[in-house]
């Protein structure tokens, strides 16, 4: 079923809304990281599933596409671990900016790995968000821990993404997101196995249990499913223009919730809004610098 453009838009922002909720939930739920996206996992894999039994949709893969993104379920793990850890060591502000980082470490890793050279555009976008990442480290010294592991997890998602790029073109993304999940809860469970971590019990309070259903099903799977459908139909250039708002829409629900406990210093939100005020001008930026190597290209009659 197709929507109108408006309707595409509105699930998007919704879609993004729901995502920038995932750190809400993060913080909300009590036991540890780890654990946390085990859980998580399980009920995102189940859900996909059952929808894909549902809608009599084929995801078998070949073997080679499946070790692929089985081994690449070990990078979805890390970085949710790291994702959920950097908000336990700090605040859901912190690790959301932090995972904003993403934009620079795929412009320095995705010229390295095809093997181009780096943008002017790209050079100036990485060093506004360096400059805005050295003044959150200035004024939060509290939340270094959490800071570090929020840029570790930006740095999973650049790979993630540089990974994804290439799999989506061959493959539907709900598949891909399936077998990686898949992966991901096999690299978490075995991590666990030789941890102890199994052996160890696991006292699950029941709002727990509330906010993982919430975060497996609503946040991860139908998410990701009304995600990719809307982004079929809406130009790349607007999925991520939308997209970056993820950040402003988890600080300003955090702020709702959690009130004075996500207060920050003023260098916080200056270096901030360095950083998101970067990924927002980069897209329109260079949308405008390709449209303008476009009207040079084209031969005048």
């Amino acid at each position: 079923m197709k929507f109108s453009l408006k309707s595409n838009l509105l699930i998007l922002h919704l879609t993004v809304l729901v995502w920038g909720f995932t750190g809400i939930l993060g913080a909300l739920i009590s036991i540890n990281e780890i654990y946390l996206v085990w859980y998580r996992v399980l009920i995102a894999v189940t859900t996909l599933y059952i929808y894909f039994k549902w809608s009599n949709t084929t995801f078998k893969v070949n073997r080679e596409t499946f070790i692929k993104l089985f081994f690449t379920g070990a990078i979805v793990g890390l970085h949710w671990i790291l994702f959920f850890g950097s908000i336990k060591a700090s605040t859901v502000s912190v690790a959301m900016v932090c995972l904003s980082s993403l934009t620079l470490f795929t412009a320095v890793l995705e010229p390295l790995l095809n093997k181009s050279r780096m943008s002017k555009l790209e050079i100036l976008a990485g060093l506004f968000i360096i400059f805005g990442i050295y003044l959150i480290f200035k004024f939060e010294t509290q939340y270094q821990t959490g800071i570090i592991m929020g840029l570790c997890c930006a740095l999973c998602a650049s790979i993630l993404s540089i990974i994804n790029s290439k799999q989506v073109k061959n493959r539907d993304a709900s598949i891909i997101g399936f077998y990686e999940l898949t992966g991901a809860f096999f690299w978490i469970s075995l991590y666990l196995l030789f941890t102890g971590g199994f052996n160890s019990e696991i006292k699950l309070p029941f709002s727990d249990v509330i906010y993982l259903l919430i975060l497996g099903t609503i946040c991860t799977s139908v998410a990701y499913v009304a995600g990719v459908s809307v982004m079929k139909e809406l130009s790349a250039f607007r999925v991520a223009l939308i997209t970056n708002l993820e950040p402003v829409y988890a600080i300003i629900l955090a702020l709702i919730i959690f009130g004075k406990n996500e207060q920050m210093t003023f260098g916080f939100y200056a270096g901030a809004s360095i950083i998101l005020g970067t990924i927002f001008l980069y897209p329109v930026v260079k949308n405008k610098i390709a449209k303008r190597k476009l009207r040079k290209s084209i031969p005048l009659v």
